[in-house]
């Protein structure tokens, strides 16, 4: 059985504060980590709370997505994924034809629209 090659461990230093997180603690960084106030961050779960229904209304309808390139494409939505990464869509309609199913990177989808009953 051959030996192991032993493997150094890089020990960073410690931070200026002495806690090792290597910022100062009056850094914008460190006050976002001791957590925003308890009114904003309701505001911003009503917020997600309020895009995530839009989301799940969206589900089987006919969307209009306006993509970076400039070209607007129409399809049927079917999810998005949880880190608003991508959308998944079906019957995709673009200027070179029709795909049966296709992941639009969020990165590239300027606005999206869909018609509510």
């Amino acid at each position: 059985m051959p030996v192991p090659v032993p493997v150094g461990v890089l020990r960073l230093p410690r931070g200026p504060e002495g806690s090792s997180r290597g910022f100062s603690p009056t850094s914008p960084r460190f006050q976002a980590l001791l957590g925003e106030p308890a009114a904003a961050q309701g505001l911003r779960a009503a917020l997600r709370e309020r895009y995530l229904r839009g989301l799940g209304a969206a589900r089987g309808r006919p969307a209009r997505f306006c993509l970076r390139a400039g070209v607007c494409v129409e399809a049927v939505f079917g999810a998005a994924d949880v880190g608003a990464v991508a959308f998944q869509v079906d019957a995709l309609r673009t200027p070179l034809g029709v795909q049966a199913a296709a992941l639009l990177r969020c990165t590239d989808v300027l606005a999206y629209s869909f018609l509510l009953d």
